[in-house]
């Protein structure tokens, strides 16, 4: 899967947390520290910003604050501050309606001048804040490639020109350019068309999360970034070739998706720096809090709270994936550590990156193994860590990004007038406004 790789290398950061907290001097220090972490990404000519959610607080603490924050008006506020940057929000398919969220998205759109991503999720947690249970990965994933398709032909049906400005300012919309899509499907009936004008854009670009094999068929199906945490390159490369053979079928353009991995990583100035950053910390893991989140890791129903830190885990506490409803990519990553033979601990320790994408070491060895992905043909997006840690963002800002400059496999700034011509996707074509009847599908 080698690759010249003419197109460079995109990157995302995640956009800080716009809520104030108790000992914050002011109630907007929230959203001054986002702003200004926004404004510094997109100096550094960023891609985009990515917001990632979660429907519930977890009592024990184990995914941190991902869901503190609802993620379209977050960016909605720093499309204000921002001109250039992208917008990635997180979106639960499993528990959102296709045609309140084109609309939010689309105006988010319009909002920022045409900056607007989507992330689809199908969520794993927070059934119990919609009086429901969780459906199984399939079910779920049956119903957001429905939710796709929907918000897609929304998008696609009205006419680029069906609204237009008047000298005085008003909006004048030529309802005969607003379309119906009369979408039948299993899980939704929609007649439209979607009150919202088209998009600058076109579509907000879309990228999809999930790892399970349904998960990929859905990426592979209809995403145009496809997140993934693959830890090990030989695992990339199974999992990017695979990927791409599902949507080869499906005749999309070669290419397409295109996968993004979040990297997390500790930077330090030399090999003795990496060794003492990465053994402070390794000496603030709380190993008692850590055997939860590895089963956590693991699906969630395992007790490893007796098990001997420096042993592995015996082979027969380990779930079949099939037999768990959440986060199956999760549990394949945990199932492979623990079959290579490593300790409790050291499963702790892989558990406090969860699962993504980690590598410690100086600036140039970072570069060294972004650059070998890259080289590979199975990276294209990067998600990057670091912004707004006081410990690793000047190693960030001025010994990695620079470093990967210097390699040309970085832009030096954006590339184009909105965000998907700044990730150098295909133009967008519309599809059409007309969907077939899924109803007996």
């Amino acid at each position: 899967m080698a690759s010249n790789r003419p197109r460079r290398l995109k990157t995302l950061t995640g956009a800080s947390s716009v809520i104030s907290a108790s000992n914050d001097p002011t109630p907007t220090a929230g959203i001054a520290r986002a702003v200004q972490l926004a404004r510094k990404a997109e100096a550094e000519k960023i891609t985009g910003l990515f917001t990632a959610d979660v429907l519930h607080i977890d009592p024990a603490g184990l995914v941190g604050t991902a869901g503190i924050q609802e993620p379209i008006v977050v960016l909605s506020a720093l499309s204000q501050v921002t001109s250039q940057i992208g917008l990635i929000v997180t979106v639960s398919t499993t528990f959102h309606h296709p045609y309140n969220l084109a609309r939010q998205i689309g105006t988010l759109d319009h909002a920022s001048g045409g900056r607007a991503g989507w992330n689809a999720v199908t969520s794993s947690v927070g059934e119990e804040n919609f009086g429901e249970q969780l459906p199984s990965p399939e079910k779920r994933y049956e119903r957001a490639a429905e939710f796709i398709e929907v918000i897609n032909a929304l998008y696609d049906a009205n006419e680029r020109d069906a609204a237009q400005r008047r000298p005085s300012g008003a909006i004048a919309i030529d309802h005969h350019k607003f379309h119906r899509v009369d979408y039948r499907g299993k899980h939704f009936d929609i007649q439209g068309p979607l009150n919202v004008a088209p998009l600058p854009q076109g579509r907000p670009v879309q990228f999809q999360a999930g790892q399970s094999d349904v998960g990929v068929t859905v990426g592979a199906r209809y995403a145009e970034v496809v997140y993934t945490s693959q830890p090990k390159l030989e695992d990339a490369i199974v999992f990017a070739t695979e990927l791409r053979r599902r949507a080869t079928a499906f005749g999309r353009a070669d290419g397409l998706p295109f996968i993004m991995n979040s990297f997390h990583s500790v930077i330090g100035e030399s090999d003795a720096d990496v060794a003492r950053r990465l053994k402070e910390k390794h000496e603030r893991i709380d190993y008692e809090q850590g055997r939860l989140k590895l089963a956590d890791m693991l699906g969630g129903e395992l007790d490893l709270s007796e098990l001997p830190l420096d042993k592995p885990l015996p082979e027969t506490l380990l779930p079949e994936v099939t037999s768990i409803n959440r986060r199956r990519g999760r549990v394949e990553v945990f199932r492979r550590y623990a079959q290579q033979g490593l300790t409790l601990r050291e499963l702790i320790i892989q558990a406090q990156e969860t699962g993504h994408w980690s590598v410690a070491g100086t600036p140039e060895q970072l570069a060294d193994a972004i650059e070998e992905r890259y080289r590979h043909g199975i990276l294209d997006v990067l998600s990057l860590h670091g912004f707004g840690n006081p410990e690793q963002e000047d190693l960030l800002v001025n010994g990695l990004l620079p470093e990967l400059r210097r390699r040309s496999l970085l832009d030096t700034d954006y590339v184009g007038g909105d965000f998907r011509s700044n990730l150098e996707l295909p133009p967008y074509v519309p599809s059409g406004h007309v969907l077939p009847n899924r109803k007996s599908a």
